[in-house]
């Protein structure tokens, strides 16, 4: 059997984005991935859906495998001929033993790569405004594991060199130690008045920052109750951050918000959120699943000549139906001579990556919308084709028979309810984990609802935003009060009104 390559890959500190190109092509064509603790859990999706994952991660007192074992199953899954990712946070080869996994693949005659990645070292006090160097402030910095006991006989740190040596100091993790690292640094003459830094949950929505000197900070952390994971800056940069702070200034900075679309859609909004220092907590209330029987859209399709407009009413459609032209052996090119609209401008971009331009785009993205721009098109005799969802409401085809056309409506897609999702984001409603509920559709209201299997919706304090005016009238309809309303039905517009509220909020 041939041997399988270990690729010991840095994941980065853990905030969104913070991932080289190289580590995620790696994770994309790992067979057997082995992963750490403090990392983006959205890396682990990247990886073939059968690659084998194991979780070795280790905190300060819990190992799910020791080093020795953890070197060992990657000699093993090498040895059956695999491509293995070992997942680390961080850098490799910045405390991360990548030196030691990559001797024992050495050792045992197995190919490896290191992927740098960026260490927390440097990228956790940039997003806490904090840089390592400054000019006039310092031109040095080191970086020391926080881990070890200051106080042990045998400390490889020179403690009395390390006070004076370097202008700012560096402690990853250590804060079970942090009483004792200030303390070697004064008893070895560094200025109690020292400016000092303890960032925790570095470059995740969740950071927390606090500073103040080597004579209070232990104090600090004390009374703010900082637990792990933390990283501690030492040195006069620090004074830095009051006029540097960025991440934790956003508008929307540590705010839960509930993603109710469908996986294949959740991304995008979440990114506006993450952008605006959210975090994002994908549970998805709709999950869009393929036809049982495509024979009628196919039937459409086949005969798509004898329509005079095709209407998409959500990306899902566009998605759908260029699938079954795939399938029947067509493309952009059947629809020649046809007018195609879109009820959006997402679904309008959806259409442009296939390649065609919408020709009709409401001014306001609903039914509604679409029905009175269409009066000024003199549709009267024509007919329409609506690729759309099982569940979809009788308002645009009821609009547009009422404008004198005729309207041929397609199941394209169905959508059923994410029962286990849903169960999961009513616990967490209960248990105020979420700030805010994102509605982009109807039908996310309805499954969310159903998760409360008759009983009274209780979203625990928690602010309810919509995308549009229909979405508002069913989360109304089952109990909820609108907080947030977007200004035009699209997901920038409903993220941006989040902003607000918190902006007004402030």
């Amino acid at each position: 059997m041939q041997m399988g390559k270990v690729y010991l890959v840095g994941a980065g500190p853990g905030g969104h984005g913070l991932i080289t190109q190289r580590a995620l092509e790696c994770i994309g064509k790992a067979k057997v991935l082995v992963y750490d603790r403090l990392l983006d859990e959205n890396l682990l999706a990247i990886a073939p859906p059968d690659a084998e994952q194991i979780y070795v991660g280790k905190a300060s007192s819990q190992h799910t495998l020791t080093q020795d074992g953890i070197n060992q199953l990657l000699v093993d899954k090498a040895k059956e001929g695999k491509t293995v990712v070992r997942l680390k946070g961080g850098d490799p080869f910045v405390f991360g033993r990548g030196g030691e996994e990559a001797e024992v693949l050495l050792e045992n005659g197995i190919l490896f790569e290191i992927v740098p990645g960026i260490t927390s070292a440097i990228s956790v006090p940039a997003y806490a405004g904090i840089p390592v160097t400054h000019r006039g402030l310092a031109s040095s910095f080191s970086v020391i594991t926080g881990h070890e006991d200051p106080t042990k006989e045998t400390s490889s740190i020179n403690w009395k060199n390390l006070a004076h040596a370097t202008d700012t100091l560096v402690f990853l993790m250590g804060l079970k130690n942090l009483p004792d690292i200030v303390a070697k640094l004064v008893e070895h003459g560094k200025s109690p008045d020292t400016p000092v830094g303890v960032i925790k949950d570095g470059t995740w929505p969740s950071q927390a920052v606090l500073t103040g000197t080597l004579r209070n900070i232990v104090t600090k952390v004390h009374e703010n109750k900082f637990t792990s994971p933390v990283i501690t800056i030492v040195g006069d940069v620090v004074s830095m951050r009051e006029k540097l702070q960025w991440f934790d200034n956003r508008p929307l900075s540590g705010k839960r918000i509930l993603v109710t679309r469908s996986r294949s859609q959740a991304s995008a909004l979440s990114q506006l959120l993450v952008e605006r220092g959210a975090k994002p907590v994908e549970l998805s209330a709709i999950d869009i699943q393929m036809n049982d029987d495509y024979s009628k859209l196919d039937e459409a399709i086949s005969n798509i000549k004898r329509y005079d407009w095709l209407v998409f009413t959500s990306v899902n459609g566009v998605g759908a139906f260029w699938k079954r032209l795939r399938e029947l052996k067509l493309d952009s090119r059947a629809l020649s001579g046809l007018k195609v609209g879109a009820i959006g401008p997402a679904t309008a971009e959806a259409l442009a990556d296939k390649s065609i331009t919408a020709d009709y785009v409401p001014e306001v993205y609903t039914g509604a919308g679409v029905i009175a721009g269409l009066k000024a098109h003199n549709v009267a005799d024509q007919r329409f084709l609506l690729p759309r969802a099982d569940i979809a409401d009788s308002e645009i085809v009821d609009g547009i028979a009422g404008l004198g056309a005729s309207v041929d409506e397609v199941t394209a897609y169905r959508t059923l309810p994410e029962i286990e999702a849903m169960a999961k984001a009513r616990a967490m409603l209960a248990a105020g984990e979420i700030d805010v509920i994102t509605f982009a559709s109807s039908s996310t209201v309805s499954n969310l609802v159903t998760a409360f299997g008759g009983d009274q919706v209780n979203i625990n304090g928690a602010k309810v935003a919509c995308i549009g005016p229909k979405t508002g009238k069913t989360a109304t309809t089952a109990g909820l009060n609108i907080d947030i309303m977007a200004g035009q039905a699209t997901i920038p517009a409903m993220v941006a009104a989040i902003e607000e509220y918190y902006k007004k909020e402030s």
